[in-house]
């Protein structure tokens, strides 16, 4: 009898997290480790069949939800998401076996991470309201947990973990709603029937359902400005949980905006996708932006999780656009353009989080100003860095290449338009893909150059050494599938464009070029990955073979990023700050840095200064004019309301009356 992947996927995360509850110290984290392994491992294995054989897969039953039914079934879209939360879930048990502190030995963590691998990996395929919100829900409480688990000894987590629980709550409520809304005029739960019934909904319900869905999607991806908990919850949790919430978890909200907006309602007006894309091209700008300033590793790249998913909603939204607009063939290149950028950055943004928690644990901090030196200390960690980072900036023949050329492809070819949408979005898309791309590699110049090159700021940079096997295991093997898909793309790609056809219901021919190279069918703009990567070798043996034939016997050698000066200390370098700091200057109206100079004086004479501290800090402008002028006024509203009830009996009956007069106005 074949077993059901589906089921024993819930089965193995139900397994681990009992595991990871009952067993001792020594055990349970092996044990919860392992378990989650092989339920990403099932994952991948029904993920991948159902890519190849085109055959959803279903799991029902009664016993779980008994009301409704727990009912799963799993189609190619779905396991596109499926596939990449596993391979980056696999990674992440690999390291932690390695990883310590932080809380993730505790028993707490051993139970719950099982639990959120689980539901990471099932959300993808309910195919109902009920099954979708309960597993959503666990994922959420799980992985807010995950951030907490370090609560007692460092106070900033209680703080991201109150964002956090705040924004993902708040989100939820959004998704209810919208889908509520859905089932009424449906008259089911069934993501199936609303499809069949939503060309026949008001204009009205179709735009409040996907507005609302929008916004509670929005805030899981983390698009501005609903943004606010994931630079502040992704670098306070553990280094496992960061990788899988920002390579796997955010990936969710993207598959609900566009199961909902291009699967469920069939796509939209125009103006739905211009605003996603605008929304898009806000997050890509202030994400990168912030990253590109940030000094703090982890924050870094959380922010840069902001930008990639700006860049995968701009993507979406000019599929969209596209549709709205008749043009078949390049709604579907940008969004085949959009998923495979969702694919490839699970790959390097699983990398580079995991490495980046080798580099905080070997050196107890994430402060680039007190790092460097770290590539000659930890060889294996810092080169799985580096190629993470190359990934990110999309270098060939690194597998970011591959999307963020597609993605731009896809907007480049909808001009000249003679639609007044096109011709303005296309154009302004283009723009923030050329920008962010250049403010991105700004950023991991400053993070490679700074923190993994150099000389050690600090003497635990100094004293690092590379971690345990299974953490430069677990991250390289991100690293290495961010290769081999850069130079062998055609291994993912037609999956994506059956997936994509699959969604939108279209019946267009293929648009792309097959085998080894990429590009658009008819124009001249293909690329061959394979062929590039194996001329990028040559090169780079050719200056290595001529460089030792003409060099002098002498070598001169001096410290990296030492321009050349004989005598070089940490002190004459760039620190991540000052690298920042034009970035700071030119969008200085954009991020309002805050500098503060603390100075003292000679306790001979005043008029002497004995040193001075210039600092500039940078704090989200969204979170400083929105969300905290909210908390105020939310305070004031309780502070106030808490006079309302003064015990009188009088007062009561008399608010009684007033929401029976209102409730009684409302319905008559």
């Amino acid at each position: 009898m074949k077993i059901n992947l589906l089921a024993l996927t819930s089965i193995l995360g139900m397994a681990g997290a009992i595991a990871g509850a009952i067993t001792t110290q020594k055990l349970r984290k092996w044990l919860s480790s392992l378990f989650g392994i092989a339920t990403c491992v099932s994952g991948l294995v029904a993920a991948i069949e159902v890519l190849h054989s085109n055959h959803p897969m279903i799991f029902q039953s009664n016993k779980i939800l008994v009301l409704s039914g727990y009912s799963l079934q799993l189609d190619r879209f779905g396991a596109l998401f499926v596939a990449s939360g596993a391979v980056v879930g696999i990674a992440s048990m690999i390291f932690r076996l390695g990883y310590s502190g932080h809380g993730l030995a505790s028993r707490t963590a051993s139970f719950v991470l099982p639990l959120f691998v689980m539901t990471l990996l099932l959300v993808p395929a309910a195919t109902n309201v009920t099954t979708f919100l309960f597993l959503w829900e666990i994922m959420a409480i799980a992985s807010l947990l995950l951030v907490l688990v370090d609560h007692r000894k460092r106070p900033e987590v209680s703080n991201a973990g109150q964002w956090y629980g705040v924004m993902t709550h708040l989100g939820a409520a959004s998704i209810l709603i919208g889908f509520v809304l859905l089932a009424i005029y449906a008259k089911s739960q069934s993501f199936a029937s609303m499809e069949a019934t939503a060309h026949h909904l008001p204009s009205w319900v179709r735009t409040s359902s996907f507005f609302l869905l929008l916004i509670g999607f929005g805030s899981k991806a983390g698009l501005v400005p609903l943004h606010v908990w994931l630079p502040k919850a992704h670098p306070e949790a553990p280094g496992p949980v960061s990788a899988l919430m920002s390579a796997a978890m955010v990936n969710l909200g993207l598959y609900g905006v566009v199961r909902v907006g291009l699967g469920i309602l069939g796509g939209g007006p125009t103006w739905w996708w211009l605003t996603v894309m605008a929304l898009g091209a806000l997050s890509a700008m202030f994400g990168s932006l912030h990253s590109a300033t940030s000094t703090d590793l982890k924050r870094l790249l959380a922010y840069s999780t902001t930008d990639n998913i700006g860049l995968m909603f701009l993507g979406v939204g000019a599929a969209g656009l596209f549709q709205s607009t008749g043009h078949q063939s390049l709604a579907l290149i940008a969004l085949v353009a959009a998923l495979l950028h969702m694919a490839f950055h699970a790959l390097f943004k699983g990398s580079l989080f995991l490495s980046a928690s080798s580099l905080q644990q070997a050196t107890g901090s994430r402060d680039l100003d007190s790092l460097g030196g770290l590539l000659s200390k930890m060889p294996v960690t810092g080169t799985i860095f580096l190629i993470g980072s190359l990934s990110i900036a999309a270098l060939p023949p690194l597998c970011g290449f591959v999307s963020e050329w597609l993605l731009l492809q896809s907007m480049l070819h909808g001009l000249p338009s003679s639609n007044p949408s096109l011709a303005i979005a296309m154009p302004v898309g283009v723009g923030v893909l050329a920008l962010t791309g250049g403010l991105t590699a700004l950023t991991f110049v400053k993070a490679v150059g700074i923190g993994i090159l150099g000389q050690a700021r600090s003497k635990p940079a100094n004293d690092a050494h590379e971690v345990r096997p299974t953490m430069w295991v677990g991250a390289g093997l991100l690293s290495a599938m961010c290769f081999l898909f850069g130079v062998a793309p055609f291994l993912v790609i037609p999956s994506v464009i059956n997936s994509s056809k699959e969604l939108i219901g279209t019946n267009v021919a293929n648009p792309l070029v097959g085998g080894w190279q990429v590009g658009l069918l008819g124009n001249q703009g293909a690329i061959e990955p394979g062929l590039l990567a194996f001329l990028i070798v040559v090169f780079v043996a050719i200056i290595g073979g001529l460089r030792k034939l003409i060099q002098a016997p002498s070598v001169r050698r001096a410290e990296a990023w030492g321009c050349g000066r004989e005598t070089q200390t940490s002190r004459m370098e760039y620190t991540a700050t000052s690298f920042g700091e034009p970035v700071v200057r030119v969008f200085e109206d954009v991020l309002s840095p805050s500098h503060n100079l603390d100075a003292s004086q000679l306790s001979e004479s005043r008029y002497y200064v004995e040193a001075a501290h210039f600092h500039t800090s940078l704090d989200d402008a969204f979170e400083r004019r929105l969300y905290r002028q909210a908390a105020a006024g939310l305070r004031w509203w309780g502070s106030n309301a808490r006079r309302l009830p003064n015990g009188s009996i009088h007062r009561y009956l008399m608010f009684g009356m007033v929401a029976l007069v209102v409730v009684l106005v409302a319905l008559g």
